[in-house]
């Protein structure tokens, strides 16, 4: 008999919470990963990052709003990329159980749920400025194609990358209309980090991913995943301090960025490539080295 703790994805960060919750509340729960807020946590840095080295340091009710728009937009793309991905879930130990690849929740409901999320997502939207808002819906295209990546590219991590930070962009245009040499290098950085943190992420499916014919970094890197992280990582770093400079061109204003560098060089050294919950908790570690990063924004983007 299956229990309500067995329907719930072995890395569930709230599974007493949510165990908790009636079986249908709990199901769209889960298809939206409020059980694992890690993902907002990552979709919001860089909306956070953006703001913050603009300038906008005193404009908390935006950053606010991004919050907001990163929990409910993060939930709408989990429900899009759990109703395209139904069969490939199904075939997947991890994620097999599911709401729609388990076939709890009907594809035509979970339809309607990412409605409600993207409602959400639309109040948000139009808190913000015009230049920002056309440059938010810009980012549809690349969440819709998302999920599909993974059967035509072994980088599916790189698009990944593309989609989760382009909060930067959005923050920093919802505050700011110069400095686009800044933006691209705070960007290019952000989308690096992203391409390391989810191929820790990957490295729990690599086998599962093999077997059913998914593709991911994790999966191409083969036995260089650890200096493959590290080089992303260390790009990631380089960019930053790229976009540091280009606000406010100091060698003290670096400084800001070593708390961030060394977290993530923790990550990449003590990766353990053969370890899932290694891999995961450096995969979360990232919530981390997200606030580290926009404490360096604040710094920089005040002083500039």
């Amino acid at each position: 008999m299956t229990t309500a703790t067995d329907q719930i994805v072995p890395d569930s960060e709230h599974r007493g919470l949510v165990a908790r919750l009636p079986q249908p509340l709990r199901d769209y729960a889960l298809l939206a990963r409020l059980d694992r807020p890690i993902g907002w946590w990552l979709l919001f840095w860089p909306c956070a990052w953006g703001v913050f080295l603009a300038g906008g340091a005193r404009q908390w009710h935006l950053v606010a709003w991004m919050l907001l728009g990163s929990i409910a937009m993060r939930g709408a793309g989990c429900v899009y990329n759990d109703i395209v991905d139904a069969d490939l879930d199904a075939r997947v130990a991890r994620t097999a159980q599911r709401p729609v690849a388990s076939g709890r929740v009907r594809k035509k409901a979970a339809w309607a749920w990412l409605m409600v999320l993207a409602a959400v997502g639309l109040v948000v939207l139009l808190q913000l400025r015009w230049q920002a808002q056309i440059v938010a819906l810009g980012s549809l295209a690349l969440v819709a194609a998302y999920p599909f990546m993974k059967r035509i590219t072994w980088w599916p991590q790189a698009w990944l990358g593309l989609v989760f930070t382009w909060g930067a962009p959005t923050g920093w245009v919802a505050v700011h209309d110069g400095d686009l040499g800044a933006l691209a290098a705070l960007y290019a950085g952000a989308m690096c980090w992203c391409i390391g943190y989810d191929t820790i992420y990957a490295l729990q499916d690599r086998e599962d991913d093999a077997m059913v014919g998914i593709r991911s970094s994790a999966r191409a890197l083969g036995s260089k995943v650890r200096p493959g992280v590290s080089a992303f990582y260390a790009a990631a770093v380089a960019l930053w301090a790229l976009a540091f400079w280009l606000v406010h061109p100091d060698p003290l204003a670096l400084l800001a960025l070593l708390p961030v560098a060394l977290h993530l060089a923790w990550q990449a050294l003590s990766l353990d490539v053969d370890d899932g919950d290694n891999a995961l908790a450096r995969f979360r570690s990232n919530r981390t080295a997200g606030f580290l990063m926009a404490l360096a924004c604040l710094v920089v983007g005040s002083a500039g």
